[in-house]
């Protein structure tokens, strides 16, 4: 139904950037929310940032200042660019998608396969 390819995770110095991005792809009529979420070692999941079809967004307090998430439409694209990036920031990021398939009238939530971000001198 609906596939996230994420890329761009890796190992970086504290002060450095990183930018993730996700494409998703499949028989959608339309996506609304995307998003990243991340999983630090021994705690649960959690919202890194988000933003709308139209291009709002909402991030955590620890992200904001330093991350930025933007989408490309037309590519069924979204991206995390992270700069200024904090040992505290090492975890797994997932993808998240809110989309509508074709022949089902409502919105499921879609979750990539996560990408490791490891922030480490």
């Amino acid at each position: 139904q609906v596939q996230l390819v994420e890329s761009g995770g890796g190992l970086v110095q504290p002060g450095g950037s990183l930018r993730l991005s996700c494409a998703a792809s499949g028989s959608m009529s339309s996506i609304n929310a995307m998003g990243w979420y991340r999983q630090a070692p021994g705690k649960g999941r959690e919202l890194v940032a988000a933003i709308t079809r139209g291009g709002s967004s909402n991030s955590a307090d620890s992200a904001k200042g330093r991350f930025t998430i933007s989408r490309e439409n037309a590519k069924n694209t979204v991206y995390l660019q992270m700069n200024s990036l904090k040992p505290e920031d090492t975890g797994v990021y997932y993808c998240n998608v809110v989309a509508v398939v074709l022949g089902s009238p409502y919105p499921r939530n879609y979750w990539g396969q996560g990408t490791q971000v490891t922030v480490s001198s």
